[in-house]
């Protein structure tokens, strides 16, 4: 009997990655994925555990923040100074591949790549992002996507949508079509909505935006109407899905989008479709029949590969919001859990947050704050830790909030990307 017992756990122990055996933390981490979750928890396994190997893979050598892209709306900032480099994360020492890992083998410990290559890992850390859900509204596909931007992906599409913005006729109706959550970014269609009126307000005045939600609330949403009432009386209408908001069809020819009942005609149509985790995740069998993978709330270890930790917007975090400031928070915490257990320790409890802000108008914004602890195995919200903008402040404290979200995203770019 004890023999028996004893050859079993020798076998369990020869699955084990070679440094998961011998406890000594030596090893190496594969990262699919170079956004802030992926960059992040690469720098901070540098910080904490300088006798690893950190890879990151990712097919693209720069990387267009999503945080500010609503920016380039009204001429606050360009793309291009919004593009990163990951020269700091080379610096650190952390490899960069510029290729896509394109399947993991859980029983090999190998991550694939488009190349041709495998790279052995003993912990892997799948960082995908979102993939937009093409056909989720019906018509919506590639080709339509250049008539009716989504913009969700920052980076040409972003551009694309303030080009449409700057071309449009006095008078024209913005349509903005936001899927049922969860999606990237949640507050994110609302403030784009904003600067898209600020800009409106200031270039073509009789021009009015139409916000189409396949919800029936959203982030922040009193301070938003406050500051719309103040800001922009009059010209931003939202319609939620309990009155026929959701749009189910469009077509990019005629630039209609269909609800169940209504079809609006638009001179700029912004459609954000809906979202799931990046296509490497569902590949990988690490989604579950939501499109998110489900995951270990200690570790982001997946609930589905052991040895895969998955973090940022693919993850299932609730309720976390899919956001570049949960993104890096999750990533530091599995930073700490990876060294734990490539060490043979046991991981520390995990210590989590998310901090938003959004900018209404240049020297007006509000924000969103929560702590997060985990609880009988669930992620939860510490009570009294948090907390979002008053209503009613004056525009002295809205002008420092905006002064505050510029602080947070120069913080964030360089925690996350080493970028000064």
């Amino acid at each position: 009997m004890h023999r028996r017992r004893f050859l079993r756990g020798l076998g369990a122990l020869a699955a084990l990655p070679s440094a998961v055996r011998a406890g000594s933390g030596q090893g190496r981490v594969v990262i699919a994925g170079g956004g802030f979750a992926g960059a992040t928890c690469a720098r901070y396994l540098r910080r904490v555990a300088p006798e690893l190997r950190v890879a990151v893979v990712d097919p693209e050598q720069d990387y267009v923040t999503c945080p500010m892209s609503n920016w380039v709306m009204d001429g606050l900032r360009r793309v291009e100074d919004l593009t990163l480099r990951r020269d700091a994360l080379a610096a650190a020492g952390v490899e960069i591949i510029r290729d896509a890992v394109v399947e993991i083998d859980g029983n090999r410990h190998q991550a694939r790549l488009r190349g041709g290559k495998a790279l052995d890992y003993d912990r892997a850390v799948v960082a995908p992002g979102v993939q937009l859900r093409w056909g989720m509204p019906e018509g919506y596909d590639e080709a339509a996507a250049q008539r009716m931007p989504h913009a969700w992906l920052a980076g040409p599409q972003t551009v694309l949508l303030r080009r449409q913005l700057e071309a449009m006729d006095d008078g024209g109706v913005v349509v903005i079509s936001v899927p049922a959550a969860p999606f990237r970014c949640p507050p994110g269609p609302y403030e784009r909505a904003s600067l898209i009126a600020n800009y409106l307000r200031q270039h073509k005045s009789a021009s009015k935006i139409l916000i189409l939600d396949g919800n029936e609330k959203f982030s922040k949403q009193a301070l938003f109407e406050e500051a719309w009432r103040t800001l922009y009386p009059g010209m931003i209408q939202w319609v939620p899905i309990t009155e026929d908001g959701a749009v189910t069809r469009v077509d990019a020819g005629t630039m209609t989008l269909h609800t169940n009942l209504e079809a609006y005609t638009a001179a700029v149509a912004n459609v954000i479709p809906a979202q799931r985790a990046g296509q490497l995740a569902i590949d990988a069998g690490l989604a579950d029949s939501s499109g998110w993978c489900p995951v270990d709330p200690r570790t982001f270890e997946s609930r589905h590969m052991p040895g895969v930790h998955v973090i940022g917007d693919a993850a299932i975090a609730n309720p976390m919001p899919k956001s570049a400031s949960s993104a890096n928070s999750q990533a530091k915490n599995c930073a700490l859990a990876i060294r734990a257990l490539l060490r043979g320790e046991v991981p520390g409890e995990p210590s989590l947050h998310n901090t938003c802000y959004s900018l209404v108008a240049p020297d007006y914004a509000i924000s969103v704050n929560d702590i997060y602890r985990v609880r009988e195995g669930r992620i939860v919200a510490v009570e009294g830790s948090g907390g979002v903008s008053p209503l009613a402040a004056g525009g002295e404290f809205r002008a420092r909030e905006a002064e505050y979200d510029q602080g947070w995203y120069e913080s964030i770019v360089a925690d996350s990307f080493g970028v000064a």
